[in-house]
């Protein structure tokens, strides 16, 4: 049952993430929007996999935490400097 309430929060959560997303007044709120939608389907992850039962999709939700955390990084860095192939230095 709190796995069920624990849910449903979650997706409450991913909606206004989702809302802020599209809505959001800078790039930079997008990105962090985006960023809580990805933290918030990891969390999605595991609770379903308490719910049911099969843990082996823990595994599933770190692999996408990862993939979240480049993905952003990867945005983040395109953003700032415009291209992905340049050091950073001047």
């Amino acid at each position: 049952m709190i796995f069920s309430v624990a849910a449903f929060a979650i997706l409450v959560t991913i909606s206004l993430a989702l809302a802020r997303a599209f809505l959001g007044p800078t790039l930079y709120d997008r990105i962090l929007a985006v960023n809580m939608v990805g933290t918030k389907t990891v969390l999605l992850i595991a609770v379903f996999a308490v719910l049911s039962g099969r843990t082996d999709m823990i595994d599933i939700a770190l692999m996408y935490a990862l993939i979240n955390f480049i993905g952003v990084v990867a945005v983040l860095k395109l953003v700032e400097q415009g291209n992905f192939h340049t050091s950073g230095e001047d």
